[in-house]
This record gives structure tokens, C-alpha cells and sequence, in this order.
């Protein structure tokens, strides 16, 4: 069963990440085992703080929703060796009646060549025009003749080649055998055997027939071997003895990887138009074989929306994924779904306490440390219960995971809000809480930090301005916001790049170079979003 991904917005808080683990758990509890918690960027260090504190590995790193090659009901037919013979390989070709060809391999499983019904045509008839065999191992001759060695040449010959002809009983002279490079095939035949091992020919095929004391005797070069078939139906085998490296396309093949997007795969394959190509896997090791139909309805990757509900806040490929459900505490945004969906968004102050509710609802207890996890990710999304978006019921919910946890609140406020930003660089701080939004025509970006220390924050605002200016000015944004809510002070001092008015007018504020703080503002989806809304209409 492939994986249903429970992930929060890029740039993930610790709200985000925690929302993810926590959705994933409750329903892997309840027996849908498939859920699997996902991020879509690096983990900040106050996110790393609470999953070292509650012994949590960081959720897996996905970085694309975009349908993959991997994601196909492609074939996985056997992968024959370069070896084998094409007698094998053509059994193998006519049990597989859906594909038109195979994979070909080498010893280490990479790709050698690719092999179909048309390859293996088109050499027999090359080979029934010419009547001569090429040097074939003589394992492969036994092979197909279900043959045995009647003498000690054979026992030391290694490869068979020569002009394939079968020994009729006929007296003119110019209608028998006469070639050292022959391989002869005989019945009952005294006289032609012993003709052809006087003439020492590469190698003597008796059908349905004996071998006399006195002509096994007979000293010879000729490799003697024995078959159940006719010499018809024997002399048609020994061509199919050819191993199929010889037989196979090893030019000019397209391959493909289990990784590939396969919107970039169909343009390849309307180029090429080749029936069939060769899958593989991240070792170039052969994974399977696709055609055009596995095109036609590819399996869409599954995913749960948690924190957020907004297309450029979520996963790159979205659009091709199914989204099954969104559990979000944010404004309803622009994300779109081809069937209903189930969607639980409430005027909180964290998704945990969501989350935490759905638990409650299901009547499933989160563990301790699960507990200790969701009470954090509430202190940190309501800023210590401080920011405007915190509810009564925020509060009771991180009480009710701290008792079950066995944690104080206080101090686990103080040990996430301590985490050190002094040593990390712009870039670091201003992508760590990083959210993009469209609004009324208007593209921005709010980024936000909440520390203890606003001042020695706002003491690098050159190198903050110099990053949001070449941010701006490659996405083509209108604003950057750069918040930074300080715990101890109860507000935020903004730093901005964009139109002095925009702020003056969206926060009542006289700005000036570029910054200004705002008293008790301490949340960017309650107190700034809507009042950029507001302005814009």
C-alpha cells in the first residue's frame, strides 16, 4: 500500500511538524497503518528542541507531490541475463503476452539491452538465409537440443560454429558434406558418421540414433553429441542456441527512472515512440518496463493537509496528488480538490489543539511523549498563550497535554523559546518561518522569528534588507515582511522592503527606514495578513 503523506506548510514551524506526527499517529493507531508524517524543509532549531525533548525523529523530507514514474502500475517482467539463449528467452516472451519486449541485464543487474519478438524474428531469418552458426558456448547447443557428449573431443570442446547441414544418403558426391567448419546432423547413418569424423568436422548431431562401439572409437576432433529430436527439428534449435546479447538492441534505447516525473515522461515517449522502455532504479539497476498505457491512468500520491491550506504554502506537485483531507486554523485560501474532501478548520491558536480534539473524539488517549509534543507545539504557535489567536480552549488543551506528559508549561516555554538565533545567518532566519501569500492581485512574503531579543535582532537589519530586496526582486513581490515577535515585550517590530504607504495605511503607523514596531501584535495570520486583506479588498 503506498503511503498516504500528513504534511504542514513549507518552511515548517514547530505547530507544522508536530501536527504531522501527531494526525499520522492517531490514524496509524485506529489501524489505517498507511499514514506516514512528512516535512517539506529543514527543521529550525526550536522545532529540533522539542523532538529532542520528547525522543522524536524528525518526520521523512519530501520535497515533490508530482506524479512519479515509481507511482505507475508498471510491468515487471523476468530479467533475463545476456547469456541466456534465445530458445529461453523466446519461452519467456510468450508467456509475457502483454509486453512486447524484456529487459536484458548484466552480471550487476544494469541494463544491457531490450529484447522483443521482432529481435528474435528477424535474427532467424537471418540465419536461415545463411545456414551457419556463429560460435555458440556449448552448454547453450546441450541446452536446446536436450543433447549429451558421446565422446572425449566433446568433453574438451568449449564453443561450437559452422555451416549447419543434415547428411542425407545420397551417393553423388556433390551433395554431401565436405567442410572441416560443419556441423553435421544424422540419424542411423553409419556411413555419414563415419565420414564426418574422418573428416574431423567441428561437430557430429546424431538424432534418434546410436553411436557403434567401432565408430566411437575412431580417433576424431569432431565434438559427438546426441539428441531426442529429428534432424529437422534439430537443425531448426541449434540456431536458437545463440545467447541473446547477440540477438538484443543495445543502441539508442530510452530509458527511464523510477524517480522521472511523468509529465516529462509522456514528452518522451510521444518523441520516441518506442512500444516499450526499460525502467530503473537508483543504482541503474533494471526495476521493470512501461508502455503507453501505464500513461493513461497513473496512481496520484495521497496526502492529508495540516496547518496550512494554501497552494503556495504547500508541496511543489500538488496539483497532481489527491488531497484527502485538510485540518488547518488558518483563512480558507485557494487550494482546489476534483472530489469532497474532509475539512476541519477552527478559529484556534494551533492545529494541536485540533488535533488533539480529534484524539479526544476518537476516544484515544496520545501517548506521553506524543503529549509532551503537542503541548510545546501550542506554546510555541500561541507565543507562551500571548499572541491574539490564543483561545481558552488552546490553554486548556496544552494543560491537559502537559498533565498527561508529566511537563511544566513555564519551562518548557522557556527551553523553546531560548533556542540560540544569535549564530545562524540571514538567510537561515528569514527562510525558517517563510510564508507566501496572493491577495487581491498583491504577491508578498511574511517571514517571522519570535525570540526574547528583538533589539539584537533588529541590530542586523542591513543584512535582512539586502536579502529581502534580492528575494523581492527574483519571485516579484510587491512586499517582504520580516517579523520579529519579541516574547518578553508583547510585540513585533516589523522590517520591511516595499511601498512605505502600503504599511502606513495597513497598520496606522508612521514607518521609518523601513521598520516599525507594533504593540501587542504577535501574530502574522490574525494581525498582519487580514490587515494587508483589509487594504487590498
Amino acid at each position: 500500500m503506498d503511503p498516504i503523506y500528513v504534511t504542514g506548510h513549507r518552511n515548517p514551524d514547530t505547530d507544522s511538524i508536530v501536527a504531522a506526527m501527531a494526525y499520522a499517529a492517531l490514524r496509524n493507531s485506529l489501524g489505517d497503518r498507511e499514514y506516514e508524517a512528512a516535512c517539506l524543509g529543514h527543521v529550525s532549531d526550536e522545532t529540533q528542541i522539542v523532538l529532542d525533548r520528547f525522543g522524536f525523529q524528525p518526520p521523512k523530507l519530501i520535497t515533490s507531490m508530482h506524479t512519479q514514474v515509481k507511482d505507475l502500475d508498471y510491468d515487471t517482467p523476468p530479467v533475463l541475463s545476456a547469456a541466456v539463449t534465445e530458445d529461453r528467452a523466446w519461452k519467456v516472451l510468450q508467456e509475457q503476452k502483454n509486453i512486447s519486449a524484456v529487459p536484458v541485464a548484466n552480471e550487476d543487474g544494469t541494463l544491457y539491452g531490450m529484447l522483443s519478438r521482432e529481435d528474435v524474428a528477424s535474427y532467424n531469418m537471418q540465419l536461415a538465409t545463411a545456414g551457419v552458426l556463429e560460435e555458440v558456448p556449448l552448454f547453450n547447443v546441450l541446452s536446446v537440443l536436450e543433447g549429451k557428449i558421446l565422446n572425449e573431443a566433446g568433453e574438451t570442446t568449449d564453443v561450437i560454429a559452422g555451416e549447419v547441414t543434415i547428411a542425407l544418403p545420397q551417393s553423388r558426391e556433390n551433395l554431401l558434406f565436405n567442410k572441416k567448419e560443419s556441423i553435421v546432423f544424422c540419424g542411423h547413418q553409419p556411413d555419414m558418421i563415419r565420414r564426418a569424423l574422418e573428416l574431423n568436422v567441428n561437430a557430429l548431431v546424431l538424432c534418434q540414433a546410436e553411436l557403434d562401439e567401432e565408430l566411437r572409437s575412431l580417433p576424431t576432433t569432431t565434438c559427438i553429441i546426441s539428441t531426442p529430436h529429428d534432424a529437422y527439428r534439430a537443425a531448426r534449435l541449434i540456431f536458437q542456441s545463440a545467447p541473446i546479447s547477440r540477438i538484443c538492441r543495445t543502441q539508442d534505447l530510452v530509458c527511464f527512472h523510477l524517480e522521472d516525473r511523468v509529465d516529462e515522461v509522456r514528452e518522451q515517449v510521444l518523441k520516441h515512440r518506442d512500444p516499450c522502455y526499460p525502467i530503473l532504479d537508483e543504482n541503474e539497476k533494471v526495476a521493470g518496463v512501461l508502455t503507453r498505457y501505464h500513461l493513461l491512468r497513473p496512481r496520484r500520491k495521497r496526502v492529508v493537509l495540516v496547518d496550512h491550506n494554501e497552494a503556495a504554502q504547500s508541496v511543489p506537485g500538488l496539483e497532481e496528488a489527491e488531497i484527502l483531507e485538510i485540518i488547518d486554523h488558518h483563512r480558507l485560501a485557494d487550494i482546489q480538490t476534483t472530489n469532497p474532501i474532509y475539512v476541519r478548520n477552527e478559529p484556534v491558536g494551533s492545529t494541536n489543539t485540533i488535533i488533539a480534539s480529534m484524539f479526544q473524539d476518537r476516544g484515544l488517549m496520545p501517548s506521553e511523549k506524543m503529549a509532551g509534543m503537542m503541548a510545546a507545539a501550542i506554546i510555541s504557535d500561541t507565543v507562551m498563550f500571548k499572541s491574539p489567536t490564543c483561545t481558552a480552549r488552546d490553554v486548556r488543551t496544552a494543560e491537559r497535554m502537559a498533565r498527561i506528559a508529566n511537563v511544566s508549561l513555564d519551562e518548557l516555554g522557556k527551553e523553546i523559546f531560548s533556542a540560540s538565533v544569535g549564530n545562524k545567518t540571514a538567510e537561515e532566519l528569514l527562510f525558517t518561518d517563510y510564508k507566501e501569500f496572493h491577495i487581491a492581485g498583491h504577491d508578498l512574503a511574511v517571514a517571522q522569528i519570535t525570540c526574547v531579543d528583538s533589539p539584537s535582532m533588529l541590530s542586523r537589519k542591513d543584512e535582512f534588507l539586502k536579502l529581502m530586496k534580492k528575494t523581492a526582486r527574483e519571485r516579484g513581490f510587491d512586499l517582504v515582511i520580516l517579523m520579529l515577535t519579541d516574547v518578553l515585550l508583547e510585540g513585533t517590530q516589523i522590517i520591511y522592503f516595499g511601498n512605505d504607504e502600503t504599511i502606513r495605511q495597513a497598520f496606522n503607523v508612521t514607518p521609518k527606514d523601513n521598520t516599525v514596531f507594533l504593540p501587542r501584535v504577535m501574530s502574522r495570520k490574525k494581525q498582519v495578513i487580514p490587515m494587508l486583506s483589509a487594504l487590498w479588498g
